[in-house]
């Protein structure tokens, strides 16, 4: 089945799956526009991370769609799947993926480098996101002497810097203190909005709703709720 001819660039239809035999996602359905911030919200067990992987194409789903700008991410081989993500897709999880023998600047411009840019813009531009991060004095450090705080900045640095057209990000503050926790937030909501990067945000943190565009509830593997949020952080209306 095709996905619908309008303006969402992410797509997802009646997506199902279970782990080891224990229901995460129960017939979820949304839509994300370009350029839109989605939180996804609910209690932990939800099925958001769920949500998430089975979206970026991590996880192929037991049953449901999931299109990209027209392409069925769900029926990809694992090659493309690969390349869309390294090409497309930007994602910063819970946990920061880093490489060990990397400096922090070397992990951010990963994807860059992989993709051909040249080291000169790679550093450049991951300079600029680092700078942005507070974490630019740790550039010549690798993973092992930061901290945990600061690992997580590295990771939604490399998340940003190649300029995805979605970003997944998985309780990306989870690690962080309050105060860096806000610092994180408005500066990938900031970045989604002024580089027209299709933000999916999945967390409990009732901060993020303030945030998004929009926000779609999970609860027991269903989408309860759409919630579109106002300038001001407001909600102002709901849909079944």
């Amino acid at each position: 089945m095709a996905p619908p001819d309008n303006e969402e660039v992410l797509w997802a239809r009646d997506l199902e799956h279970a782990h080891r035999g224990s229901p995460a996602l129960l017939g979820v359905s949304l839509g994300v526009r370009q350029g839109e911030i989605l939180a996804v919200t609910g209690p932990r067990g939800a099925g958001k991370s769920t949500l998430l992987d089975c979206l970026s194409g991590q996880l192929r789903p037991d049953a449901g769609e999931v299109w990209f700008n027209g392409v069925p991410v769900h029926r990809l081989a694992p090659a493309s799947v690969d390349r869309l993500r390294r090409e497309r897709f930007g994602w910063v999880g819970e946990t920061p993926r880093l490489v060990p023998e990397l400096t922090a600047w070397e992990n951010a411009a990963l994807p860059l480098l992989l993709s051909g840019v040249g080291g000169r813009e790679a550093r450049r531009t991951v300079s600029e996101w680092l700078e942005r991060l507070d974490v630019a004095d740790c550039a010549r450090l690798r993973p092992g002497a930061l901290r945990q705080a600061q690992r997580q900045r590295v990771a939604l640095a490399r998340a940003l810097a190649h300029k995805p057209d979605v970003l997944f990000a998985d309780e990306p503050t989870a690690p962080l203190h309050r105060a860096d926790r806000a610092q994180v937030l408005r500066t990938l909501t900031t970045a989604g909005r002024t580089h027209a990067i299709t933000v999916v945000l999945a967390s409990h943190d009732p901060e993020v709703a303030t945030l998004a565009d929009r926000c779609v509830a999970l609860e027991d593997g269903r989408a309860t709720a759409a919630e579109t949020v106002e300038e001001d952080g407001v909600p102002c209306s709901l849909s079944g």
